[in-house]
């Protein structure tokens, strides 16, 4: 049976919140990122989504301008929703909030951390490697990157 998958801009100080929660589930708890490291100042700047799998929180991700282009950040997915077609669904809410913002030009560079695991998902987005692998908080990463 297929899960209905919701992903929502949280514009509401409670959802932000469930994503920060969720965050630290996944990053803090799950990979031993430290606090300090995932919660950062460009809180207040960033775009936040979350994602619901039949109605219950799942996953979330943000994105936020930089000088060097559109950079997508903090993709989590709970454990029991991963496989489920959350990820993706985040990255396309994520890619249309992006192409609808007035202050996007085409041939804007967007770009991501990919962890190891899951730069498959990204790479069905048409996102391309660029560089050597990286550690960001001791987890292994490349660099990915595409113009829109």
């Amino acid at each position: 049976m297929n899960s209905l998958i919701n992903v929502q801009k949280v514009v509401e100080e409670q959802l932000l919140e469930t994503v920060f929660r969720i965050r630290h589930k996944v990053f803090v708890i799950g990979q031993n990122v430290p606090h300090e490291e995932e919660f950062d100042q460009y809180e207040e700047e960033s775009f936040h989504f979350l994602a619901s799998c039949d109605g219950k929180p799942a996953g979330v991700a943000r994105w936020r301008f930089k000088n060097d282009g559109v950079k997508l950040e903090r993709f989590a997915v709970l454990e029991e929703y991963r496989s489920k077609g959350v990820g993706s669904a985040l990255v396309k809410a994520l890619e249309d909030d992006i192409l609808s913002h007035p202050e996007t030009k085409a041939g804007d560079r967007v770009y991501l951390h990919a962890q190891l695991t899951a730069m498959g998902l990204y790479e069905k987005f048409n996102y391309q490697k660029s560089g050597d692998i990286f550690l960001e908080c001791e987890i292994e990463h490349y660099m990915m990157e595409k113009i829109i």
